[in-house]
């Protein structure tokens, strides 16, 4: 789609500001009561869903051209997701979410990019990773003397896809090296690509780097088709997102589960069995990737119409994706199976859960807004009483490993999968 294709949704938009707040049903206090990091932040209307359409439509009639705060507006954006489930509380013919990218894109094709986020697709393009300042050299040094096979000469019922956070972060090689001991002592027949794994490439598409993503995406689809992929598995949330959803947007149709999915059905069939005792209080924090957006993508081609002129709908249906149906349950399932753990639940979870600030970009662009954001999870975090946040992303962790909250204490952050590995 093209930014003009967006015009009628920029003009349906009621200024509700759904697009600020988790819904009121949702609402326990008002302290916890945002959902959008960008609008909270800067708490002006313009860093809003809303406020983006407006943005766009001043845009495309040209009474508005890209300037440094119009590009830090549009950039600062998390594509979170947070506003466009809000927004679909009460209706189904915006997408908030997928206007913000495409703005993001459009800034992009037009040559207005923000140096910090030009920096990292340029070492994707040079060094297969976004991970600032780093090299692909040695992505599979994390495995070092696991026993998994090596898919570049091998075939596994089920690839391992690490990405690169875990890949390229030693202190977080504990995560995915868990990950694979978990799986291969329940038996699933695992592989690697180990140094030859190349970055997803999610989060350029998020940052409206389409072109970069999309030849990412192809290069990895070939490779994985050429070695008779059919099932992958990944520790990272992000990961989750780009290869089930947006590389089913160009026809893959290899089944993508996350590792706690997968662990889940795995003590369901009674494959993992707990031994040992975890006598602690923890609170689990929804990765954005992983729920509200890690819904199944539906293809869709269609048209958009109006009932006597007035009531949009397309034919045929479009899929509605309003982050119901994300995963959820599997991480606190696995959670309350653990002998000792207890689990205090925050006031914003599942679909409305307040993101991590790692998203969009935001982390490398914008500092100040992503440790805010990741502070601000810390300060609900402890507002349970848990004794440390649990999540199921590396992104997330990172971000909350090093925050703070208002009250300037900081929080232990645990994985999930770790969790799992000390109770076996």
């Amino acid at each position: 789609m093209a930014l003009s294709d967006f015009r009628l949704m920029m003009e349906r938009c009621s200024n509700c500001s759904y697009c600020k707040w988790i819904p009121l049903d949702k609402v326990a206090s008002q302290r916890f009561s945002a959902c959008c990091p960008s609008v909270e932040y800067f708490n002006f209307n313009a860093y809003s869903a809303r406020g983006r359409f407006q943005i766009s439509t001043s845009l495309i009639d040209g009474t508005a051209e890209y300037t440094d705060t119009i590009m830090d507006v549009i950039n600062g954006c998390m594509a979170c997701g947070a506003c466009d489930v809000s927004c679909k509380v009460c209706r189904y013919n915006l997408e908030p979410l997928e206007h913000n990218i495409e703005l993001k894109t459009d800034t992009v094709e037009k040559g207005h990019e923000l140096p910090q986020l030009k920096a990292l697709v340029e070492n994707l393009k040079a060094e297969g990773t976004m991970m600032a300042g780093r090299t692909n050299a040695g992505r599979g040094a994390w495995a070092e003397g696991l026993n998994v096979k090596d898919l570049s000469a091998e075939k596994a019922e089920v690839m391992f896809f690490n990405g690169c956070r875990y890949s390229l972060d030693k202190s977080l090689w504990e995560t995915p090296r868990a990950a694979i001991e978990i799986l291969s002592g329940a038996g699933v027949d695992i592989g690697i690509f180990g140094n030859e794994e190349k970055c997803c490439a999610g989060r350029a598409y998020s940052m409206g780097y389409r072109a970069e993503w999309s030849d990412a995406a192809d290069q990895n689809l070939k490779t994985w088709r050429e070695a008779g992929v059919k099932t992958i598995v990944t520790s990272c949330a992000d990961c989750y997102y780009s290869l089930k959803r947006l590389y089913a947007k160009k026809g893959s149709e290899i089944k993508v589960m996350h590792t706690i999915e997968y662990i889940d059905q795995l003590i369901n069939e009674g494959k993992i069995k707990f031994t040992k005792e975890i006598p602690m209080t923890v609170t689990y924090h929804d990765p954005c990737h992983l729920g509200r957006l890690g819904e199944e993508y539906v293809p869709w081609e269609g048209t958009e119409r109006k009932i006597r002129g007035q009531i949009a709908i397309w034919e045929p249906r479009r899929p509605r994706y309003n982050g119901a149906n994300g995963i959820y349950d599997a991480p606190r399932n696995v959670l309350k199976s653990i002998p000792g753990l207890k689990l205090a639940e925050m006031e914003r979870i599942r679909e409305y859960a307040w993101c991590c600030g790692a998203g969009g970009g935001c982390g490398e662009a914008y500092p100040k807004l992503a440790s805010r954001t990741a502070g601000e999870r810390v300060t609900e975090a402890l507002s349970t009483g848990a004794e440390a946040i649990v999540t199921a992303c590396p992104w997330c962790e990172r971000s909350f490993t090093s925050a703070e909250g208002e009250n300037g204490v900081k929080m232990q952050t645990i994985d999930i999968t770790r969790l799992v590995s000390r109770a076996i």
